[in-house]
């Protein structure tokens, strides 16, 4: 299955080098039996031993997106707090993967608490509910007032964003994985003085393989973001399902075509 969010591909045109993107969204096929994927010479991987078809599934999309946009753009490090807001697939895919590079706290965010006790699982140290009224004294209580080092956005609503303006620290860093369908405000009259970076971007294959070999050796705990399995004859159930994920409690929903 082409990854939803699409990938980087390269092609040599004489002495130059083109950046390729094809967004998987715009290829047709989904569930189909067989998919022609553009350029796959450059963006297809082997399963290796170890890896099942479902556990590629979830690397053709959340665990990418989470992995490179979030952990590897935010800068994540040993030692760091990081706050992730938002707690659906994307979120807890971060979650899971910034865990593997030593950060001293793991602050998961989230409307929804049924979210968190799935957050604490994949690795969050910590959780927020998001409607408190004193959400943010509750994140920076954890920092000792410092802000987090790292604040990770994965939403994509003008107010989550600028939930992770309110705490990181001076001098940190803000990742923005979610997908904006509206602008955002961004107050640069604070920002500049605070020395905030600020990063987002389109996932790519470049981290796949690293990716891979952590789900090979259970680095990764795969099982923990596919809450409902269905036959390819229940499809419309299985849409059903994850449309209402709030009142399901989907995160990833699974069709297994050779059950």
């Amino acid at each position: 299955m082409p990854s939803k969010t699409g990938s980087e591909l390269i092609r040599n045109i004489s002495v130059q080098t083109v950046d390729v993107r094809t967004p998987g969204h715009l290829i047709d096929g989904t569930q189909a039996e067989y998919v022609r994927v553009p350029f796959a010479e450059t963006s297809v991987y082997l399963l290796p031993a170890g890896v099942s078809p479902q556990q590629g599934t979830l690397l053709s999309d959340i665990l990418p997106t989470g992995h490179e946009i979030g952990v590897r753009y935010g800068q994540v490090k040993a030692g760091d707090v990081v706050a992730v807001i938002g707690a659906g697939p994307v979120g807890l895919s971060v979650i899971a993967t910034a865990g593997l590079y030593g950060p001293s706290k793991i602050i998961a965010v989230d409307l929804d608490a049924n979210r968190m006790d799935k957050a604490k699982t994949l690795g969050a140290t910590d959780a927020v509910i998001s409607s408190d009224d004193d959400w943010k004294e509750q994140v920076m209580a954890m920092t000792d007032g410092r802000g987090v080092d790292v604040a990770i956005e994965a939403v994509g609503i003008p107010q989550t964003f600028a939930m992770c303006l309110d705490i990181v620290r001076p001098g940190g860093h803000v990742a923005n994985v979610g997908v904006h369908g509206k602008p955002v405000e961004l107050p640069l009259q604070d920002l500049w003085i605070s020395n905030i970076n600020i990063s987002m971007g389109l996932v790519s294959t470049n981290t796949l393989d690293t990716l891979l070999k952590m789900v090979a050796q259970d680095k990764i705990v795969t099982d923990e973001f596919v809450s409902h399995t269905f036959k390819l004859e229940e499809i419309v159930e299985a849409y059903d399902v994850f449309s209402r994920a709030a009142e399901t409690k989907a995160i990833k929903v699974m069709i297994n075509a050779q059950a």
